[in-house]
């Protein structure tokens, strides 16, 4: 499963997972943590709509952890 951040106003953190990859978009999940709430959510998303969030960074890979 590959994660990636969202771009998003301070004190917030925001996550989209991508939880399958078909022909032309993704089943992704959306994790959005909000004042100690979390909220999940999971949509379909075109792979021209997310490769465009990804090129002008409003959404990037995350960095994995150095172990």
């Amino acid at each position: 499963m590959k994660r990636f951040t969202i771009k998003c106003l301070p004190g917030k953190i925001e996550y989209i997972d991508i939880l399958k990859e078909m022909d032309d978009e993704y089943v992704v999940r959306f994790t959005r943590f909000n004042d100690g709430n979390e909220k999940t959510t999971e949509e379909t998303i075109t792979r021209h709509l997310f490769n465009i969030c990804v090129q002008t960074g409003y959404i990037h890979p995350l960095a994995e952890a150095v172990a």
